[in-house]
């Protein structure tokens, strides 16, 4: 490939900066290993299909000292990554992910759970929700995963083999003509001022079993018919027992709010906001003490690659030393950090030169690398672009007390 190399020529003893263009590493003129810049990440384009143009902005891994293989990872029990497909579902494959692992955590039998089962019922309260609103309510496939529990504690569980959203011989989630039909449903509901409930329910669970099929009122288990909330009682989960948390300023520490994104559709206020040094370390402690956590994350950044699967922030974006409250702050107001993704961190590595996370992983991307569904990040990257975890409750009892409500 064609390289394209840019020197700004430095300015009185100001470092040089480099744009590079290239998919392959750059050799770092003496001048700057002098200055030392060595350690500096560089910027790249990646190209994107084969119509031309620069494609992404990305950064350089070839230098870069990650993990080798996941079994380098202190992990725990997790059933295998499984792909949503065309789907904006990674809230329920995280949160079912995370069930499945405590189900284990707590010595119960290994169970494969239904994601779609919990993405049925949660598209059906959106659209409760929409009518309610008459229309105020955000209308995405995205959602939380503290949202997805709450789908769980309203209408229960069954194992992936009782429902798994795949009907008509397909073997891959696509939700792009579903959604499409909801949307054109619930707005049409809209422009006729028609906020009927029973109506605009109906509607939406044709739309959904057409789809879908139609999620089973029961299930047998052992020779048992239970329904989904007596199979979830017979589990044992609880929930409740599950807390999520979050770092900004536009709350007050040890209090709880709001997560101002639009996949909190039903803006929930019981996120427990911590200060980020908090943040990371009650994160971190809840993983030493086996527990395992859902996280949400911005993956929308050119430290972010597939290809070679970790996550990272390059120091073009900002030195590890510069990430502190407000630099994460800065990025949620400006919106260059979003709420793109949901993801089940099931490990992590401490070394002397940083800490990695392993994280279960169920969009395409996962699936570029070596590692298939995994990815690993790193401690800089959880701590400027993860924007919420949520873990069992007895895993952070240090940092729940500090909270008025002690829960």
């Amino acid at each position: 490939m064609t390289k394209t190399l840019k020197t700004l020529s430095m300015i009185l003893t100001a470092a040089a900066v480099v744009f590079a263009v290239s998919c392959q590493r750059q050799e770092v003129p003496a001048g700057e290993r002098a200055l030392g810049l060595v350690s500096r990440d560089q910027a790249v384009y990646v190209p994107e299909g084969a119509g031309g143009g620069p494609g992404a902005l990305s950064m350089d891994f070839s230098a870069l000292e990650r993990p080798g293989s996941p079994i380098e990872f202190t992990k725990f029990f997790h059933l295998p990554p499984v792909r949503q497909g065309e789907t904006g579902t990674c809230w329920s494959f995280a949160a079912t992910s995370l069930l499945e692992s405590e189900l284990r955590r707590q010595g119960k039998p290994e169970v494969k759970l239904s994601e779609m089962f919990t993405v049925y019922w949660e598209y059906v309260e959106k659209a409760r929700r929409f009518v309610r609103e008459k229309g105020k309510s955000f209308l995405g496939q995205g959602s939380e995963p503290n949202s997805a529990l709450e789908r769980v504690r309203q209408y229960g569980l069954v194992r992936a083999s009782d429902y798994p959203g795949l009907i008509g011989g397909r073997t891959q989630h696509d939700h792009g003509a579903l959604f499409r039909e909801l949307k054109e449903h619930l707005s049409g509901l809209e422009a006729r001022d028609d906020w009927d409930e029973g109506r605009a329910l109906a509607g939406t669970r044709a739309i959904l079993d057409r789809h879908l099929g139609r999620p089973p009122d029961r299930i047998d288990v052992d020779g048992r018919s239970l329904t989904p909330l007596q199979y979830l009682a017979e589990l044992k989960l609880v929930p409740s027992d599950y807390v999520a948390f979050v770092s900004f300023l536009y709350l007050p520490f040890y209090t709880k709010g709001e997560f101002r994104v639009p996949d909190n559709w039903w803006q929930g206020a019981d996120y427990h906001n911590l200060p980020l040094y908090e943040f990371q370390m009650a994160f971190l402690r809840a993983l030493r003490k086996g527990y395992t956590a859902t996280l949400a994350v911005d993956f929308s950044e050119p430290g972010y690659s597939g290809e070679n699967d970790v996550a990272v922030v390059p120091t073009f974006d900002l030195p590890r030393s510069f990430i502190d409250q407000s630099s994460r702050e800065y990025r949620f107001w400006n919106k260059t950090t979003t709420d793109d993704h949901a993801v089940h961190c099931v490990g992590y590595k401490e070394t002397g030169k940083g800490l990695w996370f392993l994280i279960k992983d169920s969009w395409e991307n996962a699936y570029e690398g070596r590692h298939d569904g995994y990815f690993f990040y790193s401690d800089d990257y959880v701590r400027l672009k993860g924007l919420m975890f949520m873990v069992h409750k007895d895993a952070v009892k240090e940092v729940l007390d500090k909270f008025d409500e002690g829960k």
